[in-house]
């Protein structure tokens, strides 16, 4: 682990891991159709229990939608300066039985994950704002988006060219780690 820095040099996806940030202000500028699906891309090539795929996409664009959005949501006030945002939704219809019903959670997180890597990949911030598991927030937003019944809106993702450079954190913790056992 000591060599840390020779794996990392010249890697573009491992670079685009350590310097993703979280980004809250956005520029005034629209978000191109061929960028908007290669984040939907990216999220639908997510891992999932048993190649289950329970996700669902809402994408929005609509600016009165992403203010009505930022009203609502104590946590999402960006999203009304964001050009767009995408719903990560749980389909429930496609969740698996008994022990593993929940790893839907697990799904959607990787599926979230992909969009805002993608995002940083492509110049764009973004950050996820936390709708599951809190029952107002959802009910909120299934109102708002009109989302039916088998799907359970899992996140809000605002996404836009960020206003200002952000530098990252190290979040490396060396202590955090157990060889073979804790």
């Amino acid at each position: 682990m000591k060599n840390l820095e020779i794996l990392a040099v010249d890697n573009a996806a491992y670079q685009n891991i350590l310097t993703r940030t979280s980004i809250r202000n956005f520029k005034d500028q629209e978000v191109p159709e061929d960028l908007k699906s290669a984040l939907l891309h990216a999220g639908m090539s997510a891992p999932s229990g048993v190649n289950k795929q329970p996700w669902e996409f809402i994408l929005i664009d609509d600016h009165e939608i992403l203010k009505r959005l930022s009203e609502s949501l104590p946590y999402a006030k960006m999203t009304a300066q964001a050009p767009i945002a995408i719903v990560v939704c749980g389909n429930s219809e496609r969740f698996l039985d008994g022990d593993d019903s929940t790893l839907w959670v697990q799904d959607l997180s990787a599926a979230s994950e992909n969009i805002l890597l993608a995002a940083h990949a492509f110049g764009l911030g973004a950050v996820w704002t936390c709708l599951y598991p809190h029952q107002d927030r959802m009910k909120y937003v299934c109102e708002i988006l009109n989302i039916p019944e088998n799907m359970i809106p899992f996140n809000l993702i605002p996404i836009g060219y960020p206003s200002k450079v952000h530098t990252p954190i190290d979040k490396w913790h060396p202590d955090r780690v157990h060889l073979n056992k804790f």
